[in-house]
Formats: structure tokens, sequence, C-alpha cells
């Protein structure tokens, strides 16, 4: 039974939230047998740099405290002691198990343990219920911390946590869960057999490589390790599923602060990489709208022209100097109708609109002649052409047969960026401009870098995925107006 055997809770502080570039300040475990406490031990570790202030603020932990600390190789093998054989549990476990690995891993030291994440196990035990951070699981249960965000104040929790769960649950359903939570994935067996442990539980994109280098897929997730683990998992995997596991010879990944930097990230690297086996995003030819231009009968026509060629969605920063904060109904820009990948796209969707709505068209510009149009003859046309309705009505018509694809005004006074920070501090800037996704900022690269460069060209899938944040802002991110 895992639930009656040897358990190590465990909580790390650290530097920051990337095992590779940051370091561990303090640990806490709490051993386990039989759900009784049977040892709590922690230790401040120096990690060799100076620990930023945000991290201070939030610890309790300073720099002068770690530095009569011992480094982590010195208490590697008290660690190590303690982990060895036992069940390794923790509250966003990846987290601190990734950084272990990493620690022992410089030291040329490998250590693998099965894992349980006391956040999924909420999840699974509370799946209704919104809300699985450790505060949120301490509120929602009724525990306390004297020392919360210090190693062993957090490790107690995760303790009195799985005692809580054994009291109220019954044993054989928790047992069977935590089995299911800790069973490992069979990986194909071409594949590192440490890629299970080094995967992250966190947001990001990862990439499956192949035969020389071939790049298979890209994809994104804000649970990398789930993700990536479920394309090898199980007998109900797809044919395309199947086929990668056979073909991938090789995984990586690059963690990001939040979804929509992720989405962002997968939009961009499959248009540039061109991966095999990804199609939706793959396509790289130009956008299309249709347009609504004024006839001088009053009437309108329509067009369908590529996006790029509307003034609105120029690159040329000149295209409107001195406006960029003004709504386009004061540029005199007709306003834009849907986004398609195609020009045939496009004009299907106007000509199904067109029958839907019974509109005209040859008043509408797309069929030439004199007189009463085709549609008109077997109808499917009210008489715009045949003088049955007046051109301002029909325009009228038309306009509202079109509202509902109409494309957004740009609703700020200029540029914007999209903050997403997340729970290990990673921090990262979106910025956008008229609807152009300009990049990323992070700690390589600022704002005031990305705003001096040349305004990209309008790509749809950038502006969509704007415009889904737009309407549903994610929990961990801030919008901010640059201009």
């Amino acid at each position: 039974m895992l639930l009656d055997g040897e358990m190590a809770c465990v909580d790390l502080e650290t530097t920051g939230g990337n095992a590779l570039h940051h370091r561990i300040i303090e640990v806490g475990i709490v051993l386990l047998r039989g759900g009784e406490v049977v040892e709590e031990w922690s230790s401040l570790v120096n990690p060799g740099c100076r620990i930023p202030r945000g991290i201070e603020e939030f610890t309790g932990i300073s720099t002068q405290m770690v530095e009569a600390a011992p480094p982590f190789g010195d208490l590697a093998r008290e660690v190590l002691e303690r982990l060895s054989g036992r069940l390794f549990v923790a509250h966003n476990a990846r987290f601190d198990y990734g950084f272990l690995r990493t620690e022992f891993r410089r030291l040329d030291v490998r250590f693998r343990a099965p894992v349980l994440c006391t956040v999924k196990l909420s999840r699974r035990i509370d799946p209704g219920v919104r809300g699985h951070s450790l505060d949120a699981v301490m509120e929602r249960h009724g525990l306390s911390c004297a020392a919360r965000h210090r190693a062993l104040g957090d490790a107690r929790v995760v303790a009195d946590l799985l005692g809580l769960l054994r009291k109220r649950h019954d044993p054989q359903e928790l047992e069977g869960i935590v089995a299911d939570l800790t069973r490992e994935v069979a990986l194909p067996p071409q594949l590192e057999p440490d890629l299970a442990e080094d995967l992250p539980e966190a947001p990001g994109v990862y990439r499956f490589w192949g035969e020389d280098d071939a790049l298979l897929y890209v994809g994104k997730s804000t649970r990398l390790r789930t993700r990536v683990l479920s394309h090898f998992a199980g007998d109900h995997r797809a044919t395309k599923e199947l086929r990668l596991s056979r073909q991938v010879r090789r995984v990586d990944w690059v963690e990001t602060a939040g979804e929509l930097g992720a989405l962002l990230k997968e939009a961009r690297w499959v248009k540039e990489l061109g991966p095999l086996h990804n199609r939706r995003l793959r396509g790289t030819r130009e956008a299309w709208t249709i347009q609504l231009l004024d006839s001088a009968d009053g009437g309108v026509r329509a067009e369908v022209l590529p996006i790029g060629d509307i003034p609105i969605f120029l690159s040329d920063e000149n295209a409107f100097p001195s406006e960029a904060c003004e709504k386009k109904e004061n540029r005199n820009v007709p306003a834009c109708y849907g986004v398609f990948r195609a020009r045939k796209d496009a004009r299907k969707a106007l000509d199904e609109l067109i029958r839907a709505h019974e509109l005209c068209r040859r008043a509408l510009g797309l069929e030439e002649g004199e007189g009463s149009c085709f549609g008109y003859q077997v109808g499917r046309c009210r008489g715009a052409c045949a003088g049955k309705e007046s051109p301002a009505l029909h325009a009228t018509r038309a306009r509202l047969a079109l509202a509902r694809h109409k494309l957004r005004d740009w609703p700020f006074r200029g540029p914007v960026g999209v903050r997403e920070r997340d729970w290990r501090g990673v921090e990262e800037i979106h910025v956008f401009d008229r609807w152009r996704y300009r990049g990323t900022a992070d700690a390589t690269t600022s704002v005031d870098e990305l705003l001096a460069g040349p305004l990209p060209p309008f790509d749809l899938d950038s502006y969509r995925i704007l415009c889904r944040f737009l309407d549903r802002p994610a929990a961990r991110a801030t919008l901010l107006e640059l201009g």
C-alpha cells in the first residue's frame, strides 16, 4: 500500500522558477511511515548568488541569512538519504523534484523517485472545485501553517493534507487515486529514459524531432509533462499519435510564464520551422478579408482583398502618422468582415451570406451585366438590381448580414503588453500593436527593444489568440497600455 509506505513530503525555496538558472535556498523534508511523522529536517542552502529582492520579500529569506549556510553539495548526502526509497510528495511536485534532480545532476549524482503531486491529488479529490494552490487547499480543508513560504512549514502542510485525506476518504479509493497518479508512462525505447523525470509540469511549448533532426511536431500546453507523456500513453492512441511515437527520436521544450505565451510561441514556431505533422497553423499565406465600400448611388459594393492591403493592417509605420490613437472609423477606413486563410474561403463565406440574406450579387459588384441578376430571376434576390429595393436599404441589409463577422477596431490608444507571471516568479510581457504581435519581453529582451523594431505584418493566428485573451483574460495575466 503506497499510503502506508515510506513517504518524504518535500518543499523547497529557490531564487527563481527555472531549475537550470536558479538555485535552492532552503530544503524542508517531513518523513512519514504509515501516515505518521517519523522525522522532520530542514536547512538553509547557500545558493552562491544574491537572493532577488522579490524572493526575499516572499520567503523572508535574505542573502545575509544564507551566507553562512552550506552549499547544496555539502547537504546532498543528507538529502539523498532521506529521499531514497521513499515516495516523493510535494505540492507542484515537478517544481521541487526538478530542482533537486538538477542539483544532484550538477554533482554527477543520479536521483530518481516515484512522485506524487498533491496539486493533482487535490484536483482528483475535488474535481468541481476551483483553486488548488497550497493556500486554497489550506483554506478549503482548515489547515494552518505557522511558517508559510518557508520550506519546512510548507512541507508540514503537505504532510497534514495527506493525513486529513486519509481520515476523510475511503482508503481503497484514495489508494487507487494515488496509484494512478504515481504510475509511470512507458516511453518509446528510442527516447531518453529520464525524459519523464525531466519534463516540468509548467506552461510551455515542446518539439518532437525525428531521424536526422527532422522536426516532426510542435505542441503547447499549460502542463508540459502531462501533455508530452499523453502522446505515448495507453492503447487509445490515434493513428497520428502512434505514428509520432514511432518516429520521434528526441524531445525538447521551452517553458513560458503562462498559456498566452505558449500559444504565441507555438504559432510562431510552426510557421518558422514547418513541422511535418502540424497542418492547422503551418500555412504562412496572406490572410484575406471582406470589405463593403460605398457606391456612388448610395449602395455598397463588396470586395475580397488581402488584409495587409488595408491601411489599419499595413506594416508601414507611416500608414497613419500621428493618428495611432484614433478610432478606425475616424480614419475613413471601411470596416473589415472576417479573416480567412485563402481568397476562396472568403468568397465562399460571402456567397453563403448573400444566399442566406437574399442579397444582390450585381448590386454588390460581384456580377457584371445590366438589369436584373440571375438571383432575382430564381427568387434569391429581393430586387436591388431591378429597382425593387433601394440601394440604401440593400446596403443596410448587407452590413447587417456581415455585422457579426466584423473585425474589431484596435481598442487601445497605442501598443499594449500582456504580462504573464506564474507561481514560480517567471514573468513575460507579450507586446501587441494594432493587432500585430511584436514579440515577448523577458529576461533577455526589453519592451522598448520590441517597440523600436519594425511593425510586423498582420498574422491571423496572433490576432485570434489576442481576441480570445481579451474576451477571457487569463487569471495570471495583466493588460498594460504601453502607448
